[in-house]
């Protein structure tokens, strides 16, 4: 297989080192300081790069009718037009937060958690993210993904980085931290006044995070349309 790596920073290396070891080959790496050239030749195209290059990079792709797999943040506020390009271009087209095979299966736990303590009005959620001092947007994706499954789930509106004084609030409070060269990590967490309940996924390094964009760069060749990783993993816990 054919791939593009859009994004050559620590991630794009890491992804590169475990494609080339599962007998693929890169054609495409993409920087600020290079053009698209090689993109055409694709049969992947894989997007570890930064909030701003995203959309550039996620267009060029379908344009270049080459199937895309991102993992890049902070940019999803124009997810629907680029989704909307996708389909007009009868592209394919996985965007996650997180390609971990360990994050995804915390997803469908997270889930799980929050519609049980649905019931249990004395249990206040709160989230915890730790990662690198590079990571540019907070909280990150991972961590808004896991709102998002409390929020689905629960009576839970919406999430806040804002500490709120009420701790009764509908907002899910997210603390997000940048410390060193952390990974990643993400606690959730249901507080009580006589006891707490804590799920918690800490990555040790960029590995899983790399293999999973990977497999799914290989699962996607040769489809059409808009998937997420419980497509490519086939895991749900609900």
């Amino acid at each position: 297989m054919k791939i593009a790596l859009l994004g050559y920073g620590k991630m794009g290396q890491v992804i590169e080192r475990i494609a080339l070891e599962r007998g693929h080959e890169i054609v495409l790496k993409k920087d600020e300081f290079n053009t698209y050239e090689g993109l055409q030749n694709a049969d992947v195209a894989i997007d570890f790069s930064v909030p701003t290059a995203a959309v550039p990079n996620i267009s060029s792709c379908f344009n270049a009718h080459v199937p895309v797999v991102s993992g890049t943040t902070g940019w999803l506020d124009q997810y629907d037009e680029m989704a909307a390009l996708c389909m007009a271009q009868k592209g394919a087209f996985i965007s996650s937060s997180n390609f971990s095979l360990g994050v995804n299966l915390f997803f469908e736990i997270n889930a799980y958690v929050a519609k049980i303590m649905a019931k249990f009005d004395s249990y206040h959620v709160a989230m915890e993210e730790i990662h690198h001092t590079q990571k540019l947007d907070a909280p990150s994706g991972t961590a808004i993904s896991l709102a998002k499954g409390v929020i689905e789930n629960s009576s839970y509106t919406n999430w806040t980085i804002e500490n709120p004084e009420n701790t009764n609030t509908t907002e899910i409070y997210i603390d997000a931290k940048r410390i060193g060269s952390v990974p990643g990590t993400h606690t959730v967490t249901y507080n009580s006044t006589v006891d707490a309940i804590e799920i918690k996924h800490t990555a040790h390094n960029r590995e899983g995070f790399a293999l999973g964009a990977v497999i799914a760069a290989e699962w996607i060749v040769g489809k059409e349309g808009i998937f997420t990783m419980k497509d490519v993993l086939a895991v749900s816990a609900l």
